[in-house]
């Protein structure tokens, strides 16, 4: 089982997390498959999915090391915890939550607190925050980020929201560390035709935006 530095190394090191959120589990597995095959080995289960610590169990039971799994949209301490015992190697949030952060580590896990001022993103970093995610991202663009980068250049931010094959590689060359996506990798008309080949083609052009932006 891989620790925080090594789950964090990776998250750096593949650039890009892909963000699962769906009203149903049905596809997931299959979703998560032709994620890998794009090149994508970060994937984000988000807890608004149905059954999502289930699907977090099984996601990582099949890949094992291949793929590194994750939980979204985690309110509390109580939830990071339920997904860590499932299987979980890193824990993303909405909003800033301490407690969160704060067992994620007891975990030895890495967390992402969601954040929006720089206010938020500089407490976030304070307590703890292996990496900032900055939600959403859509209201604010990659000017933000350039621009936080000056007064704050340690602080490693996440967009998430906003993120499409258009914007991915001026977040990179904006200072983002990594990028998270949804549904600009996984369209939800691909998922429900089953079109793996389009969302592994998706896939592997975000993982080459984001190698030739760095």
């Amino acid at each position: 089982m891989a620790d925080r530095p090594e789950i964090l190394e990776r998250i750096l090191k593949t650039g890009v997390t892909a963000v699962m959120r769906a009203k149903s589990s049905e596809h997931l597995m299959s979703v998560a498959d032709a994620i890998k095959a794009g090149g994508v080995e970060c994937i984000e289960v988000t807890m608004t999915t149905p059954n999502a610590l289930q699907v977090i169990a099984e996601v990582s039971h099949k890949f094992g090391d291949e793929v590194l799994i994750g939980v979204g949209s985690v309110l509390d301490a109580e939830t990071a915890r339920a997904a860590i015992l499932a299987g979980a190697q890193f824990v993303v949030s909405p909003t800033l939550n301490t407690g969160v952060i704060e067992m994620a580590h007891r975990y030895d896990k890495v967390a992402l607190p969601g954040a929006f001022s720089p206010t938020e993103i500089l407490t976030a970093w304070e307590h703890g925050a292996d990496l900032v995610k900055v939600f959403p991202a859509s209201c604010l663009g990659p000017q933000f980020f350039k621009d936080m980068r000056g007064p704050l250049p340690q602080i490693r931010m996440v967009p998430t929201g906003g993120v499409d094959l258009t914007t991915a590689a001026a977040f990179i060359k904006a200072g983002a560390a990594a990028l998270c996506v949804g549904t600009a990798m996984m369209p939800a008309d691909a998922i429900a035709a089953g079109d793996w080949p389009a969302v592994t083609d998706l896939a592997g052009r975000f993982v080459e935006i984001v190698r030739e932006a760095r």
